[in-house]
């Protein structure tokens, strides 16, 4: 009884290590069957970086436009390329329109020039534009506290004008 045990335990682990082996045998198969994938070829453009000119608007001196880009190389596809932009029609157009500067508050008024004067330090280009760091504006004073002698005399037009109402 004991053989007949014995012979049953060692056909269970020949079974098992069959089975074992046919695993192994199949997983090494599958392995084999895919295809090692060849490394990613990187690609070495002879294409330069491209360059864009400013935002050319549709209408107008702002809102959307666009701009043209263009790059170098013997073996390029594409060296010239058309782009949507857009100017913000806030922004300062006299340095630019794609230059974006923080300015400060208005100076003091120039009696001399009859000016004030501020400046702005560039706090954003769109595109890479060339841009100044600082820039300064001047614009006219507006009205100086000077007594006019002019309104003297509308006060007379109009007390003139009353009276000839009144007497008509």
């Amino acid at each position: 009884m004991q053989t007949q045990q014995y012979l049953q335990q060692r056909r269970k682990f020949a079974a098992a290590l069959l089975a074992f082996i046919f695993i192994l045998a199949a997983v090494d198969t599958a392995e084999a069957g895919k295809k090692e994938k060849p490394e990613k070829k990187v690609k070495k453009s002879d294409c330069g970086e491209w360059q864009w000119s400013v935002c050319v608007p549709t209408s107008g001196d702002c809102g959307l436009g666009t701009r043209e880009g263009t790059r170098t190389g013997a073996e390029c596809k594409q060296t010239m390329k058309t782009q949507r932009c857009k100017i913000p029609c806030n922004w300062k157009k006299q340095f630019g329109a794609e230059c974006k500067y923080q300015f400060q508050a208005w100076g003091e008024c120039d009696l001399n020039t009859a000016l004030k004067t501020r400046t702005g330090s560039l706090k954003r280009a769109l595109h890479n534009a060339d841009c100044q760091k600082t820039v300064t504006i001047s614009k006219p004073c507006g009205k100086l506290t000077k007594p006019k002698p002019q309104a003297e005399s509308k006060k007379k037009k109009k007390e003139g004008k009353k009276q000839e109402k009144m007497l008509d």
